[in-house]
């Protein structure tokens, strides 16, 4: 039965099933709850699916990995039947690989893909991922949805050892010719938190990186956009932040539901720096995540104070 939203701020929910993954990536946000929270029972998430659907229309799925759970197209019927306008997985894409899998997905009610790409070439992704073969599966599987004429939106997180590597990574994704991409500076919790000091890298070497690898997206008319860098290291690139369109989301997390995620993220997960206030783009900047100047303090971040225009 298609039910209705009932929250007009709220259009999205997202379902974390469980924490199980057939990767082992060094910068899992993730990666400390696999041994902490048994993966949700078919009955638990459904139950999820029906009392989210109240609040939004709609839904991602994500975990862990979603794709390796047996009752995933079961799941992604409930869904639909439930009425979500948006039916999205966000996958490390290896699954992907497999068309009649993809095929039973799209029948079954998926909109959409995000799978995760992590390098330009199987040497740094499949390293990054702890996963040999991981990086052809995951290619394979972007080809095999588009084939199936399903959008594909590509989330790559930003490290030490791909930061020099994003404009390469810019051009495969073009032409696997991906619906989106987004770079995500990597977020120091779980994984990535006990490897510090190798995985997280400073901004100010990703800011002209990350910039050159969102003008080859653009210039290829590719929709692309960045998460979690504060927009002084964005220069002429402002706009792709993606926090300004994050849609307002709902979080069934392993043992806690974040009603909120962008108040969420703006209280609990995001800094401000002493000179931030003195920059133009304070009212509309979240900062970075606050793992970061805890480590690396505030030196990196020049207030911008007035717009390059040339």
């Amino acid at each position: 039965m298609v039910q209705q939203p009932t929250m007009s701020k709220l259009r999205r929910i997202d379902v974390k099933a469980g924490f199980q993954c057939n990767n082992r990536c060094r910068f899992c946000v993730q990666g400390d709850k696999r041994s902490q929270f048994p993966d949700k029972t078919t009955v638990e998430v459904k139950a999820l699916l029906t009392a989210g659907r109240r609040d939004a229309d709609e839904l991602v799925l994500t975990g862990g990995e979603i794709t390796i759970r047996d009752d995933l197209p079961e799941l992604v019927r409930h869904a639909r039947d439930l009425g979500f306008r948006v039916i999205q997985l966000q996958t490390n894409g290896r699954m992907l690989s497999h068309r009649p899998f993809v095929e039973r997905l799209q029948a079954a009610g998926v909109t959409e893909f995000g799978p995760a790409i992590h390098g330009p070439t199987a040497a740094i992704h499949d390293e990054l991922t702890r996963s040999p073969g991981s990086f052809r599966q995951t290619v394979k599987g972007v080809r095999q949805v588009k084939r199936l004429g399903l959008p594909v939106i590509v989330n790559s997180v930003i490290v030490q050892a791909n930061v020099s590597h994003l404009p390469e990574l810019a051009r495969l994704l073009v032409a696997l010719e991906v619906d989106q991409f987004q770079f995500a500076f990597v977020h120091a919790l779980g994984s990535a938190a006990e490897s510090f000091a190798t995985i997280v890298p400073r901004l100010s070497e990703v800011g002209p990186q990350v910039t050159q690898a969102l003008g080859i997206g653009l210039r290829a008319g590719v929709r692309c956009m960045t998460e979690a860098i504060p927009l002084c290291f964005l220069p002429g690139m402002e706009e792709l932040a993606a926090e300004a369109i994050i849609p307002r989301t709902k979080i069934f997390d392993a043992d806690q539901v974040i009603d909120d995620y962008t108040e969420f993220r703006l209280q609990e997960g995001k800094a401000k720096g002493p000179r931030c206030p003195q920059c133009r783009y304070d009212a509309e900047c979240e900062g970075p995540w606050r793992e970061y100047p805890e480590h690396f303090g505030w030196e990196e971040f020049e207030p911008v104070t007035r717009r390059d225009d040339g």
